[in-house]
């Protein structure tokens, strides 16, 4: 179960790729990967809540995937949060946002700027990050800037930077995030270029802000749903989020890290679907 692929224009121009599928007059889940992901790393999660009875929108964030990248380098949040928009405004029933990552600081930006889901999940993110962990995945995303000579030297790189995640025996399905340039090299499929767009000083006033008034709309139903291995959210990331969100609520998915939907499908997709259930049923 994949949906339709569907082209969504954003504000400035450009042209974001997505699958969409659920019934049309069901509650839209839109989902926003990673950085350095693409919208495949949502499949499982797609099948599992059109399944529940909703409505999916699986997108590709500008920049990756089959999503177009920016010419003019327009990669900052603000540039993301409409992106959010183009898919989200005119729809007329309630919709959730889930937000992995780079996904899950947008949707908390463009919350903070005013938009109102029915319900927001954040996937192993919090504005309290570990800057270990931070400075492992941006170290990741900004090296091989000269590609990969095979699939197997890219699944070398990816075995390395995430240990606790055994290597697959066919690295095949790693083509999703890759794609092959006319010097017959294989790149990441994201552009390398969004690095050094926004300055890290500029970035965290506005999340701080964002997240404050976050906390004051208690009747905005918030999950964080975290991998217990992660090295990005720890407990005290956790009770940091609290303390400026009271009212969200918490799930530690057991041997899972930063990557919780790929690592334990099954387990985070129950998460998801218990508390959309709750909180946006269909």
């Amino acid at each position: 179960m994949k949906g339709a692929r569907r082209e969504f224009a954003t504000a400035d121009g450009l042209t974001l790729v997505g699958d969409v599928d659920g019934p049309h007059d069901a509650p839209l889940v839109l989902l926003l990967h990673g950085g350095g992901q693409t919208r495949h790393s949502w499949a499982g999660a797609m099948r599992a809540l059109v399944s529940a009875g909703y409505r999916v929108v699986n997108l590709d964030a500008r920049g990756h995937g089959e999503s177009e990248w920016s010419a003019d380098r327009a990669y900052s949040i603000h540039d993301r949060i409409k992106d959010i928009h183009a898919v989200v405004d005119g729809v007329s029933g309630p919709f959730a946002l889930v937000g992995a990552s780079m996904g899950g600081l947008n949707a908390i930006h463009a919350v903070g700027e005013g938009l109102a889901p029915a319900a927001l999940i954040l996937v192993d993110i919090v504005p309290d990050m570990e800057p270990e962990g931070v400075a492992r995945i941006v170290g990741f995303m900004d090296a091989h800037h000269a590609g990969f000579a095979s699939l197997d030297e890219a699944a070398d790189a990816v075995a390395a930077n995430y240990p606790e995640r055994p290597r697959p025996k066919d690295p095949s399905g790693l083509m999703k995030n890759l794609r092959r340039r006319a010097d017959g090299r294989l790149y990441w499929h994201w552009d390398p270029v969004m690095f050094g767009v926004e300055d890290p000083s500029e970035f965290r006033d506005p999340l701080e802000r964002s997240t404050e008034k976050l906390g004051q709309r208690p009747e905005l139903p918030v999950l964080v749903v975290r991998g217990k291995l992660s090295d990005i959210v720890s407990d005290k990331s956790i009770a940091a989020f609290r303390r400026k969100v009271p009212h969200a609520e918490a799930a530690d998915v057991s041997e899972a890290g930063h990557m919780v939907a790929g690592d334990k499908n099954d387990a985070f997709n129950a998460a998801v679907i218990d508390f959309l259930k709750r909180h946006m049923p269909t």
